[in-house]
């Protein structure tokens, strides 16, 4: 049975998880890393990192996995959403610094 800190994680994660596409659209269209931390993508990798990590060591967790997997499951597709954010942002970084050099050459 559901009880409400599940229901309340539930909406949290997938709330969260529900903006990501939309973000990682925009950075792929955007081709800058103008607006974008990274700092803040790091920080938001690493803390769904230790969400993940904290549901694998939770032995109440885990021992109702079977029937509770699918929270495991949003907190794995949002880290994928933001790093695939992070590769963008690389991408993005990569093409800033052409720009520039092309810019700096008189290109």
């Amino acid at each position: 049975m559901v009880n409400l800190a599940e229901i309340l994680e539930i909406i949290m994660i997938v709330s969260f998880g529900a903006s990501w596409p939309a973000n990682v659209l925009k950075s792929y269209r955007a081709r800058t890393t103008k607006g974008k931390s990274l700092m803040f993508l790091c920080l938001i990798f690493f803390g769904y990192i230790a969400g993940i990590i904290s549901k694998l060591v939770n032995e109440a967790y885990m021992a109702a996995f079977a029937s509770k997997w699918y929270v495991l499951i949003f907190y794995v597709l949002n880290l994928i959403m933001v790093g695939l954010d992070l590769c963008l942002y690389y991408r993005n970084y990569l093409l800033d610094k052409k720009a520039a050099e092309c810019k700096s050459e008189g290109r």
